[in-house]
């Protein structure tokens, strides 16, 4: 057995080492969007899904000695294709929405190898049951999951910190030489069990585990898609939401998807390990918890939005991975059980990496992914004719009231959870009632008038209420009036936008909003004499303001370029024969400016939209031997929840000083909600030589100009010595560590808030 538990451990994670490494590699090329990673694993669980399919053909239509020689084959082919290094012709410049393009960059990059090692954990097993009769192979499966796991945890905490990207490619390479030689281990044992060619692969002998009949039901095969679909959808829309508030970093990828492959490692070593009533109650709370920081939003700390989601996925990935081990076939169909889970896996990637873009204009995946899991525990509740998972869902219901409250008060409303628990109950309490009155009405034995102590439709009835419940929930967020009327929106790959129309009634105060996400990217007023103000993060005393005002060269000579166009509010500085060169990779966003907002028709000055990663653009600017000598660069890309990490590193300030004239100034706005990035800008214009001073402008006068942080750093001394900057600079520099962040090491827990 040892052979086959070594390949299957270092094939698994190889599998899932590589996932991190490629998708920091290419991240950078795309924008640093979470879109890149969801498009990432969607590509990942696609190409798990033909590995399956692939096993279960050859596993199924070959003899053993055939089976080896195919598998070697494409093994050997693999090895040709290292290094996994993606080129540098892969990140050419890809407008409107690049999914296609990173999943060809993919498959051209690590498409091979990665169909070979998808292909190990079933084919093996398949082999293991071939060559040694009478044993269970599910444990291998919870060992490939191991591995899978360890992967995923090392990655972040060794590997990435310890070996840059090249080395990291290097050692993987390796990894696989040495996954193939254990393989030819496993392949000559199944060559020598398999007797002289002539005979075919042998059922093995009834598995001492109990198991399902071997003529497998429609639903149950229905559910072996189904079920691992849901936690492939809460998976992607839980990692997309925490990409979406902090940052597009592996160490946020790996937490859920760690947890994910937990709960299979969990499910699939023993059905002891999965509690039926103790999950499904925890499951219950979850979707309450979810359902209500979806409501809070960003008043909730960052921590405790980690913590809930994290944990929430966890419990949602235990039921829909334990119910699916407790439908395990026997050893004869396993590889086409596993191709089920790995196609409901692929399916739930489909779901939310194309199919939910083009369909909704918003983040709606997740409360779905939710309705989904509950509606599948009412069939699977009637499936298995379970009381206790019914019983469960009532107790976590009652549980729900009293944990909401303790969320709640998480918020800095300065209310306690008793006032909090109050609110709930008098709000909430007859539907709580009512629920209650619903679950003993369909557990009350009229016979012994008392609950009843067998199986009977009418539980499985009220979870299905539930469910009917939270798909109720569900439309009500979805179709909930905003705090303002919504007259345009779009969703891609880069996310979601939506524009506000404000005082309508009231002509003078009338403006538009534009959100992305839930961070303002620009207003505007539509009154004439105010259509050209400096609003939001813009305002005469903002830093980005003082240093246009301060520029050496004199308005109608400036050349200021800016990574963000938002509503191109910064325009509104322009004077005639200003230029203005504006990186924007969104192209909804442009549209919204050109269509929704007027900054850009009414600025005097020549303006220039660069559609792409300004990073990216940059480089190719510098490569033709074009650097635009800017007298100011602005990077407006870091006040939203989600940083693109890969514009604050010591190579991309490379970028921005070759761009920028010998005195120019390059002013980094760093207003953040979870993030204090000033120590990451500190220490980078540490690393280049230059000044950098703070202007944190906390008094605007008016409302439509907020409080912000710019960081202006440059070698300017005459700059950086006028009384007003001198002014409006705060003294000193960060205390906080000074980590350096390159292309290959970003690190985020040194400067959390």
């Amino acid at each position: 057995m040892l052979p086959y538990a070594l390949a299957i451990f270092t094939g698994a994670f190889l599998l899932f080492e590589v996932q991190p490494l490629i998708g920091k590699y290419i991240l950078p090329w795309f924008g640093g969007s979470p879109g890149v990673w969801t498009t990432c694993l969607l590509f990942f669980q696609l190409v798990l899904l033909g590995g399956y399919a692939y096993a279960h053909l050859i596993a199924t239509r070959l003899r053993p000695r055939s089976q080896v020689i195919v598998h070697g084959i494409l093994l050997a082919a693999s090895l040709l294709v290292l290094p996994i290094t993606p080129s540098p012709f892969w990140k050419d410049h890809v407008a409107g929405n690049p999914t296609w393009h990173i999943l060809l960059l993919l498959a051209g990059t690590i498409g091979l190898p990665y169909f070979v090692l998808s292909a190990t954990g079933p084919l093996m097993q398949q082999w293991f049951s071939v060559s040694h009769r009478g044993a269970s192979p599910y444990r291998l499966y919870a060992l490939s999951n191991v591995g899978s796991l360890l992967a995923l945890l090392s990655y972040p905490v060794y590997f990435e910190v310890r070996f840059s990207r090249p080395e990291q490619a290097r050692l993987w390479s390796t990894g696989l030489g040495v996954f193939a030689v254990l393989a030819a281990v496993c392949a000559w044992q199944l060559w020598k069990a398999s007797g002289n060619g002539a005979a075919a692969v042998a059922e093995p002998p009834a598995s001492p585990v109990p198991e399902t009949d071997s003529k497998t039901p429609g639903l149950d095969r229905f559910l072996w898609v189904a079920l691992p679909a849901t936690a492939s959808i809460l998976l992607l829309a839980v990692t997309n939401k925490l990409c979406q508030d902090v940052a597009v970093i592996p160490f946020l990828w790996v937490l859920p998807l760690g947890l994910y492959l937990l709960s299979f490692v969990i499910s699939f070593d023993h059905a002891r390990w999965y509690s039926r009533p103790v999950f499904t109650a925890l499951a219950v709370v979850a979707v309450a918890v979810v359902f209500q920081m979806l409501e809070l939003g960003n008043d909730l700390p960052i921590r405790i939005q980690i913590a809930c989601y994290l944990g929430a996925l966890f419990v949602f990935c235990m039921i829909g991975h334990g119910e699916v081990y407790r439908l395990k076939p026997p050893p004869r169909s396993l590889t086409a059980y596993y191709l089920a889970i790995a196609a409901g896996g692929a399916l739930g990637g489909i779901l939310v990496a194309i199919v939910a873009p083009a369909v909704f204009n918003d983040f709606h995946e997740l409360p779905l992914g939710l309705w989904l899991l509950t509606y599948l525990a009412g069939v699977v509740c009637f499936r298995q004719a379970s009381r206790p998972l019914a019983f469960a869902a009532a107790v976590g219901g009652m549980l729900a009231t009293f944990v909401i409250p303790v969320i709640r008060a998480q918020c800095a409303d300065g209310l306690t959870v008793g006032d909090e628990w109050l609110y709930t109950y008098s709000n909430y309490g007859w539907f709580i009632l009512a629920g209650l009155a619903v679950f003993l009405a369909c557990a009350f034995d009229r016979r012994t008038r008392d609950l009843t102590d067998g199986w009977t439709p009418r539980l499985g009835a009220f979870v299905m209420v539930l469910s009917v419940a939270v798909g109720a929930v569900v439309v009500i967020q979805w179709t909930g009036e905003d705090y303002a009327p919504v007259v345009d929106s779009a969703r891609n790959f880069y996310g979601t936008l939506k524009v506000f129309d404000h005082n309508r009634d009231d002509p003078l105060n009338h403006y538009y909003l534009l959100l992305h996400g839930v961070t303002t990217h620009g207003l505007q007023f539509t009154a004439e004499d105010r259509a050209m103000f400096h609003t939001t993060y813009y305002g005469e005393r903002s830093g980005v303001g003082l240093a246009i005002d301060h520029l050496t060269q004199p308005a109608g000579r400036r050349r200021i370029g800016l990574v963000g166009l938002g509503t191109g509010t910064l325009v509104s500085y322009g004077t005639p024969g200003d230029y203005f060169r504006i990186y924007e990779i969104n192209p909804a966003v442009e549209k919204l400016a050109r269509t929704r907002f007027t900054y850009l028709r009414r600025c005097p000055a020549t303006v220039d939209i660069i559609t792409g990663d300004a990073r990216l653009s940059m480089e190719r600017e510098i490569a033709e031997n074009h650097p635009q000598q800017l007298d100011l660069l602005a990077l407006d890309a870091f006040s939203s929840d989600a940083i693109p990490v890969h514009l604050l590193t010591r190579e991309a300030f490379a970028l921005y000083l070759k761009e920028l004239k010998p005195d120019g100034i390059l002013a980094v706005h760093t207003s953040n909600r979870y993030l204090d990035l000033r120590p990451v800008v500190e220490r980078l214009a540490d690393e280049f030589g230059l000044m950098a001073k703070t202007v944190f402008d906390d008094d605007e006068p008016n409302w439509w100009t907020y409080r912000t942080t710019w960081i202006l750093v440059t070698k300017n001394q005459a700059f950086l010595d006028d009384p007003d900057i001198i002014g409006a600079a705060e003294l000193g520099i960060s205390t906080r560590p000074h980590p350096l962040w390159t292309d290959d090491h970003v690190s985020l827990f040194p400067i959390l808030r």
